[in-house]
This record gives C-alpha cells, sequence and structure tokens, in this order.
C-alpha cells in the first residue's frame, strides 16, 4: 500500500510540477496542489498519510542540513544584528499584535498568547528552499529573510516550553529558565565538539578514499548532531541546520553538499505534498468567509510587520516589503505547536481545522510571493512614493545633495565593485559607488571611498548619485531581480551613459540588454572563457577569439570580462592575476619588500587566499605560495609583475627599466591626460 502511494504520489507531482514549470509558476507550490489533491480532505486516494507525514519529516531535516551546509558558523556573524534585531522585532511584534486581535475576538489571554506564537513563525522549508533556487540567499533581501527565520526557529524552543504554562499545565518559571540553560548548554558543547572532532574524524574517512564511507559518515555526523540538539529541546530540523553549519566549516563541506542534494530533493518533494495534505476542504466550505479573512489578515499584518522590522533596520522600502512578503505565511513548525497546544486543550477542533486550513492556504501563496514578489515591491514603492522614507532610514549614509558628477556609478560594491574602484581611483577616475550593507559603507567612507548606502534600483538614489551625467554605470550585484530593476532605472535616469551589467547566467542577458543594458558580463560564459584561455595557454595553443553563442548579435551583447570593461574606462590598462608558485623568490617576503610597483610599475589591487579576497591588502602581508595576486597596469607592466612573481627580479629587469618620464607618460595615457 505504501509503494502504491509512493508511485501515485510521484507520478501526479511529477505532471503536476511539469505544468507549473510551463505556466512559469513555483514546483513547491505544484507539490502543495498534489498534496491536497490526492490526501484524505481530497480525492482520497492516498490510504497511508502518516507514512508519507514520516518520509516529509526526513525531507525537512535533509532540507535544513544542506541549507546548514550553505552557512557555515564563520558567515552567520555577518546576520548577527539581522538575526537578533531583526527577528526579534519580526518575532515579537507579530505575537504581541495577534494576541491582541485574538484577544479581542474574544479569546482569552493565555489562548491569545499562544495563537501568537502560531502566526509569528513562517515557512524555512519553503522560503529558504526558493531563496537557493533563486540564488538570492546573499542578495539583502536574502539576508534579512534569512535572519527572521533563524530567529524563528530560535524562538520554536522557549515557545514549547511555554505552551504547558500557557494551558494551565505547566511548572514554573525557574523550571523554565532551567530547562533553556540547559539546552543553551548542550548546543554550546555540541558545536565546540563538532567544530573539533568532525573534521579530524572526516578526514580519516576521507583518508580511505570511500565515497559510501564518507557518506555514510556525512549522514552520521548530521543525524548525531541533529539527535543531541533535540534532547536538548530543540527540533530534528533545527538540529539538523547546525549540524550543516558545522561541516561547512570544514574542508569537506562542498562534497557533503553534493552527496547530500539528490536524497535530499526526492525528500523534501514528501514533505510539499504532506503539507498539502493537511488542507481540509471542509473548513473552506463550512466558514470560507472566516478562513478567507484570517488568510488575508495574516499575510498583509505579517508582510507589514516584518517590512518595519526591516525599516527599523535601515534596509530600503523596497528590501523590506519584499522581506515581508517572503515571511508572510505560516511555518511547519506552527503545526507542531498547533498539535500540543490542541493536545493541551489550547484549541478546539474547529479551530485546529480552521487553522490548517489557513496555513496550507499561506503556505501555497508563498512560493508565489517568492516569484511575483520582487515586481510588487517594485511597484508598490513607485506607486506610492517611498524615496523620503529611504533617505530617513539611511541617514548620514545616504549620498549627499552636493555630491560632485562622477564620470563612473557603480551599482554594488561586494568584490567586484571594489575591485573596479581601486582600479578607478589608480586612473584619477572621478566615482560614486552604492551599496545596501551599512557595516561595508561606514568602513568604506572611513578609507575616503565615495560608498553611500542606497537602493540601486530607485530612480531618485541614482540621480542623487549623479548617474544622470555619468558617463558608465555599471551594476555589480548578486540579486539577479535587483540586476534587472537596476539597469532599468538607470536606464531611466542615464540615457546616454553606457550600462554594464554583470549576470550570473547567460539566460539572463536577453532580459537585461531589453532593460537598457549596453553590455553584460556573464559569470558563467567569463569562466568558461577563462578556463579555456588557462589550459590554451599551458597547452601552448593559439589564444582563442572570445564569443559568445547564438550569434553576432548575441557576441555583441556580452563582453567576457570585467577587464574588458575597466579597459574602456581607463584606456591603456589591464586587469592580470598571477599565482605566487612553489619555492618562487617573492614567497616569503612582504608586500613592502616585494615592491612591486616600483620594480614593474603595476598596482595591486586583490589579494586572495584560502577562499578569501582581500581588496586592499596590507603592505606587511607576506606572501606564500598559491596566492593569487591581481594587479593593473599596461601590457608591458602586467607582463613585468608576473615576471617578477614567477621568476624574481631578474627576469623583469628589462621591463622594469623605467624612468620617471616613462611613468609620467603611463600616468598621463591612465588618467585620459589629466594632471
Amino acid at each position: 500500500m505504501l509503494l502504491r502511494d509512493l508511485v501515485l504520489i510521484l507520478a501526479a507531482a511529477l505532471a503536476v510540477v511539469l505544468l507549473f514549470r510551463r505556466l512559469r509558476l513555483p514546483a513547491i507550490a505544484g507539490f502543495i496542489v498534489v498534496g491536497a489533491a490526492l490526501g484524505p480532505f481530497g480525492l482520497g486516494l492516498v490510504g497511508q498519510a502518516r507514512d508519507i507525514e514520516r518520509f516529509a519529516d526526513i525531507g525537512v531535516v535533509l532540507l535544513l542540513f544542506t541549507i546548514g551546509l550553505e552557512f557555515p558558523l564563520r558567515e552567520m556573524n555577518r546576520l548577527r544584528r539581522v538575526l537578533t534585531v531583526g527577528g526579534g522585532l519580526q518575532v515579537g511584534v507579530t505575537t504581541v499584535a495577534t494576541a491582541a486581535i485574538a484577544a479581542a475576538w474574544g479569546a482569552g489571554l493565555p489562548k491569545a498568547v499562544f495563537i501568537g506564537f502560531l502566526i509569528a513563525l513562517s515557512s524555512t522549508a519553503i522560503v529558504l528552499k526558493g531563496l537557493t533556487d533563486r540564488g538570492e540567499v546573499d542578495a539583502p533581501h536574502g539576508r534579512l529573510i534569512v535572519g527572521m527565520l533563524l530567529f524563528q526557529d530560535l524562538a520554536v524552543v522557549p515557545m514549547i516550553l511555554l505552551v504547558p504554562a500557557l494551558a494551565g499545565r505547566g511548572g514554573d518559571a525557574a523550571s523554565i529558565v532551567r530547562v533553556l540553560v540547559m539546552a543553551a548548554l548542550v548546543v554550546g558543547a555540541t558545536l565546540m565538539l563538532a567544530r573539533w572532532v568532525v573534521p579530524r574524524a572526516l578526514h580519516y574517512v576521507a583518508a580511505a578514499r570511500g565515497r559510501d564511507l564518507f557518506v555514510l559518515a556525512v549522514v552520521l555526523v548530521g543525524a548525531a548532531i541533529a539527535w543531541i540538539t533535540s534532547l536538548a529541546g530543540f527540533s530534528l530540523a533545527l538540529g539538523a541546520f547546525l549540524a550543516g553549519m558545522v561541516l561547512a566549516d570544514s574542508e569537506f563541506g562542498h562534497q557533503a553538499l553534493s552527496d547530500s542534494l539528490p536524497v535530499r530533493d526526492l525528500f523534501t518533494s514528501l514533505f510539499f505534498v504532506s503539507i498539502g495534505m493537511l488542507l481540509d476542504l471542509r473548513a473552506g466550505f463550512e466558514r470560507p468567509g472566516l478562513v478567507l479573512a484570517v488568510v488575508v489578515l495574516v499575510l498583509i499584518a505579517k508582510a507589514v510587520l516584518a517590512a518595519g522590522a526591516g525599516l527599523i533596520l535601515r534596509f530600503p522600502v523596497r528590501v523590506a516589503l519584499l522581506a515581508g512578503l517572503c515571511v508572510a505565511q505560516i511555518g511547519e513548525f506552527s503545526f507542531v505547536l498547533a498539535r500540543q497546544g490542541a493536545d493541551l486543550g489550547l484549541l478546539s477542533t474547529a479551530d485546529l481545522r480552521l487553522f490548517f486550513a489557513s496555513s496550507v492556504i499561506t503556505m501555497f501563496i508563498a512560493p508565489l510571493a517568492l516569484r511575483f514578489g520582487p515586481d510588487m515591491a517594485a511597484g508598490a514603492v513607485r506607486l506610492w512614493g517611498f524615496s523620503g522614507l529611504d533617505a530617513a532610514t539611511s541617514g548620514d549614509l545616504s549620498v549627499p545633495a552636493n555630491q560632485p558628477d562622477p564620470r563612473v556609478v557603480i551599482l554594488g560594491f561586494g568584490v567586484g565593485g571594489e575591485l573596479l574602484a581601486e582600479v578607478l581611483r589608480e586612473a584619477a577616475t572621478p566615482f560614486v559607488a552604492l551599496d545596501l550593507n551599512a557595516v561595508r559603507v561606514r568602513e568604506a567612507r572611513r578609507q575616503g571611498t565615495p560608498l553611500y548606502y542606497g537602493d540601486v534600483t530607485s530612480r531618485e538614489i541614482l540621480e542623487r548619485a549623479g548617474a544622470a551625467k555619468a558617463r558608465q554605470v555599471v551594476a555589480v550585484l548578486n540579486d539577479p531581480r535587483a540586476t534587472l530593476q537596476a539597469v532599468r532605472a538607470a536606464r531611466e535616469v542615464a540615457p546616454g551613459a553606457v550600462i554594464i551589467a554583470r549576470a550570473r547566467y547567460v539566460g539572463e542577458t536577453p532580459a537585461l540588454i531589453a532593460a537598457g543594458a549596453d553590455e553584460v558580463v556573464a559569470q558563467e560564459l567569463e569562466a568558461s572563457f577563462t578556463i579555456i584561455e588557462r589550459v590554451s595557454k599551458e597547452a601552448g595553443l593559439a589564444r582563442p577569439e572570445r564569443s559568445a553563442p547564438g550569434g553576432p548579435a548575441e557576441a555583441a551583447a556580452i563582453r567576457p570580462s570585467l577587464a574588458a570593461s575597466v579597459t574602456a574606462l581607463a584606456a591603456g590598462l589591464e586587469v592580470e592575476s598571477a599565482v605566487v608558485p612553489e619555492g618562487a623568490w617573492i614567497a616569503g617576503r612582504s608586500l613592502v619588500e616585494a615592491d612591486l610597483r616600483r620594480r614593474t610599475g603595476a598596482t595591486l589591487v586583490a589579494l586572495a587566499r584560502d577562499g578569501g579576497t582581500a581588496v586592499h591588502p596590507s603592505p606587511d602581508d607576506v606572501l606564500k605560495a598559491g596566492d593569487v595576486l591581481t594587479f593593473v597596469g599596461d601590457e608591458r607592466q602586467v607582463a613585468a609583475a608576473a615576471a617578477l612573481i614567477e621568476s624574481g627580479p631578474g627576469a623583469c629587469a628589462a621591463a622594469t627599466e623605467i624612468d620617471g618620464r616613462q611613468l609620467a607618460e603611463t600616468a598621463a595615457v591612465s588618467s585620459g591626460g589629466r594632471p
């Protein structure tokens, strides 16, 4: 019977999801539809719903485990303010507001607070999967959403402990505090043990060179950490997330993620199908108006309150609204609380049926919000005019009214934006950069970089930044949707400027060109060209011509390297990278001792080591074998720098005989003839 149900579910899911993909609808929504249609409250074709729910529980654990693999503990430090302040405000204010509404509706205070707990939680599984699939986890709204979701998952523990007290069957406050302290100690000990023991254990297993052994070890580590944390009162899913973060900090994180993905996708699909099976259509038929009212009220109220938390954290209105829309649904952990509350008498059978029906509908809408939310948020900002609010939230970090007209406006200040800014600074080219990371903005401002806080999709922000008079606008953002909107806004503000945009995939190019971009740098295409060039160079083949698939029109639209864009900005300059080889002269010397600038005339702009990149390396940094140095100069200078790095001063003696007159001529070419 169970096998028959699985075959039926998988066949229906395949057909429905294929249909949803043709309609450009999220696959998660298709799985929920399948569950609602086949479940006990639909056609009733699945007879082993409880067994399917067990598979679904495995799916949630695997989903949170793999998501944790993409969030190493060292990266969580970046989210500490968003997690504590943003998540705390979202959960606290939503709980209080919901409790107030429920009390006004006639619920007693304990029941009202309990309902507040249920509504405050969002679906970590749906939202994080959607963000991961769209590549928006590192986008500004992605960071805000992740912080809120992680706080919600942590808040589940005290909520579960408080439910018996709300039902009048719990212990005193001291016992609750004691359990919370014990939970914190157990989790802390687990993380410390995993940090020191797990990497060594996996290294020993990996040395056996058996993939099956490695997969078993990864599953064992993840299951063990999840089980230990569950003993402390946390959910298995949250424990699996912590296990993933622990493994992500080791050198085996990428392999663990690769080995886990196929199994995760299968079981996660069953989880979303099981969510659809909870949809009791009888509640909708009996009280359709009430179900609709609850759904609308929950979605609107949660979106507004979460957006308010984002505004308090000084995120732009568009980002805050998008985050609010994405966390507006009710989460899967609310079902656990609801069943516990029903067992303790806080919810009646009718209340539970109403809650499940409303919750599943909001979860069905969640992937649609991820799909259409960016356009809705951007449209709301344009329609209601929130530019003044953006300026108020950005405070002294916003672009000043007397900002000099730049030649180049950089949208986004990650590694790419920072490298480009360094090149422009060396070429004495005036520029302005915009970013939504307040910490990064403050640090750059202290160093004298004209970086300001602002939403690059806002026409008002671009106008204040001087984009209307700039010659070039360069968009190097992590958010594909924001890149498209920024290009569109930049074209409206600066119709005569050359707009260069970075895209992750070649398939994003036509939309960016249609939005107004003159040139698109596709990362996957650029990476392919770089690999081909490196292989050709090592093999002694002729340097291949760069061309894009799709014919001359597409080839003209896609300029495959940032270096090409930089050359257009500062004529005569090239960007090159070189790896410090084993036993090289430069290895073991500091940047001051290497004296790259004086010996070659090239300027070092970045130092990459152990997966990290320092855009402004310290002169005291000692170079090691394997370091990747990125430098800027003319053709002769970069050749001399590469020779210096590979073979020492003797190899670049001819190229480094540059007197003061030649250096002055080089500087004049780089700056376009300006003094």
